[in-house]
């Protein structure tokens, strides 16, 4: 009987022991499932922003090289970036295609200063004509006030004649009158009709003296407009200047030519500087604007960058940045100009003005720039940040009771994002120092998760 109770108080202990095991494996396989996490708590500390973008270096003055137009490129002496002193090739020119332009601007200036000679020759056949017109027209103007002054005479001539017999016949009636001798009625009314006829006559000469005077002013004036008209400027006619414009334009031309062939062809540069822009090639045309464009080395270069929208709102003109320029050290410069770009809305060009005897056209370097903002109580890693639909939130680990003891699990807390950088997020929300928020996992965690911790 003894030994019955000790074989079942031995097996019970096995079986507890069992149980004991079984429980520690079956907590192990559980636990062993869970996502390991590791946990941050919030911090107080200054939101930092650095912009870094990259930009190249650019000639702060470009000076333009004009070449005659027209002319075809047989040789390239220079690339983008070459640096030339004064009086190095550039390229030359086909001294055959030259040649032939030559020609066609002679025959141009041939023909221009034909024009210009029939012009003058026609110039001097008008200019003879209207003379021969002028003459004219002033020996008919003094021979009409010959005959105009000779018909006013006339009738001048009528009316003192008319004047005289009144005067004449008006004498002989007061001498009747004043005389003893008697006359008859007959005699009398044949006296005082003559009179009346005379004074008409009178009447009458006068009239036509009048009329003579009149008609000589307004005929004589009609024959000085004649005059006048012949003697006024006739329109100004700018095609001979147009001419001889174009005729000393060829010339010119052609005085370019003649020193380019002289030169064989040659183009050399005027002065120093590096080739930043080439607009010529091998068997084109010269353009009408400038061939190329040299750096001017007495200006200082500068470094060109592009911003984004968000990047400009830390950036700043007048602001002190840092510059690496093909990867050497670091010197300090600053925004001298901030601008955004008309082409693409939304991007900003920032340009800064390096110190004499820095960097070289077509360098490529980086700008960097850092500023805090003020210090915020409640900072947590960027990773440990979260956002669905327009909204941010944060996991955190608290304890309850389990089906195998206390265990972790995971709650949902939202926040509003008052700053973030590249690494850390300004937040509020319902957080505090003791809470603990998840800052990695092994697996992704949702809201309600049993999680384990990893051992710190």
């Amino acid at each position: 009987m003894e030994k019955r109770k000790k074989r079942i108080a031995t097996g019970l202990v096995f079986f507890l022991i069992f149980m004991w095991v079984c429980t520690l494996v079956s907590k192990s396989i559980y636990a062993s499932k869970l996502p390991m996490i590791t946990t941050t708590r919030i911090e107080s500390k200054y939101i930092e922003h650095t912009v870094e973008t990259e930009g190249i270096v650019e000639a702060g003055a470009k000076l333009p090289v004009v070449v005659l137009s027209g002319l075809r490129v047989k040789e390239l002496a220079v690339q983008v970036g070459d640096k030339v002193e004064e009086g190095d090739l550039l390229f030359t020119v086909d001294l055959e295609d030259l040649q032939e332009m030559l020609a066609e601007q002679e025959t141009a200036a041939s023909k221009v200063q034909l024009e210009i000679d029939a012009i003058l020759h026609n110039k001097e056949l008008a200019e003879a004509q209207k003379a021969l017109e002028e003459a004219r027209a002033r020996e008919d103007y003094d021979a009409l006030a010959r005959y105009q002054d000779t018909l006013v005479g006339r009738a001048a001539e009528e009316v003192a004649q008319a004047e005289e017999e009144l005067e004449e016949l008006q004498e002989e009636n007061r001498e009747h009158e004043s005389g003893d001798d008697e006359e008859t009625e007959d005699e009398q009314e044949a006296r005082l009709q003559e009179e009346e006829r005379l004074k008409q006559q009178l009447q009458a000469a006068a009239y036509a003296e009048a009329d003579a005077k009149w008609n000589r002013e307004n005929t004589m004036k009609d024959a000085g407009r004649k005059v006048e008209d012949i003697l006024t400027e006739e329109d100004v006619d700018a095609t001979l200047n147009v001419y001889r414009t174009e005729v000393n334009r060829i010339r010119e031309n052609m005085a370019a030519y003649q020193a380019i062939w002289k030169q064989e062809g040659k183009i050399t540069a005027s002065q120093s500087g590096m080739v930043t822009d080439l607009y010529v090639e091998v068997g084109g045309r010269v353009p009408d604007t400038a061939s190329l464009l040299l750096a001017d080395d007495e200006v200082a270069c500068q470094f060109r960058t592009t911003l984004t929208k968000e990047q400009k709102s830390y950036v700043n003109l007048n602001d002190d940045v840092k510059l690496e320029l093909d990867g050497k050290k670091a010197i300090n410069v600053t925004i001298d100009y901030l601008a955004e770009n008309e082409n693409a809305p939304g991007t900003f060009t920032a340009l800064v003005q390096l110190p004499e005897d820095t960097g070289m056209p077509g360098l490529s370097g980086v700008l960097k720039c850092s500023k805090a903002g003020e210090k915020q109580p409640c900072c947590i890693p960027l990773l440990a940040l979260h956002d669905q639909n327009d909204r941010y939130f944060v996991y955190v680990v608290n304890e309850r009771e389990g089906i195998l003891g206390q265990e972790y699990y995971v709650e949902e807390i939202n926040v509003s994002v008052v700053d973030k950088n590249d690494t850390w997020a300004a937040v509020e929300g319902a957080l505090n120092t003791d809470s603990q928020i998840i800052a990695s996992s092994t697996k992704e965690v949702t809201k309600g998760e049993v999680v384990r911790l990893a051992e710190p």
